[in-house]
């Protein structure tokens, strides 16, 4: 089992899920441990999803790498962030996009909103936000994103976000227990493609 965030990336790297070295770097520079309470600290490198507040859990750092490399933000992207709990996943997008780019995460638990913003508070040069969520409307009415990631598990695709993702645009979001990859062609025409075997906690 890691012990350290450095062992935790070289073995998500042996895996083959760790691959782009911009990714691997972000991996590196936002230690998961710094998202997690102090007596969860001797499991923070564990390759496992672990409770946060109100039932949600911070994911699992194979299935996070997982989908970043499908998500692959670029420098400078508008990047929206479902579901942003302890705000890991978050901080890793803005470390991705740099300070030219910005990361909004929304969160629906008012508990984690507060964790989030704290944990996002220890990097200082992240351009990333945390946002109360609205009851049932995802993401930000009126906004569009290059990229969307979402961390819990919908249903079905939702309409109102892939209406948020600009031409050229990728989202990755949990449909039930597959991870899908939506890209948005210039012409808006829309791919997908499922990668299944995976469990979430469900969007709400």
């Amino acid at each position: 089992m890691p012990s350290t965030n450095k062992e935790m990336v070289e073995d998500l790297k042996k895996q083959g899920v760790l691959k782009s070295p911009e990714i691997i770097d972000a991996f590196l520079n936002i230690d998961r441990k710094k998202f997690l309470k102090t007596e969860q600290y001797g499991h923070a490198y564990d390759d496992s999803p672990l409770p946060t507040l109100s039932g949600q859990t911070i994911s699992q750092p194979y299935t996070v790498a997982f989908m970043l490399e499908l998500l692959k933000p670029k420098k400078g992207n508008k990047v929206l962030d479902v579901g942003s709990g302890s705000g890991w996943t978050t901080a890793l997008l803005a470390e991705l996009v740099g300070d030219k780019g910005e990361v909004t995460g929304t969160e629906i638990v008012p508990l984690l909103v507060e964790l989030g913003r704290e944990n996002i508070e220890k990097f200082k040069h992240l351009n990333a936000k945390i946002e109360q969520a609205v009851r049932n409307e995802l993401g930000k009415k009126g906004e569009m994103f290059d990229r969307i990631l979402v961390s819990a598990s919908a249903l079905e695709m939702p309409d109102e976000l892939v209406v948020q993702l600009k031409p050229g645009g990728v989202m990755v979001i949990p449909v039930g227990e597959n991870i899908v990859k939506l890209e948005k062609t210039s012409d808006e025409k829309i791919n997908t493609k499922e990668y299944p075997g995976f469990v979430f906690v469900p969007l709400i």
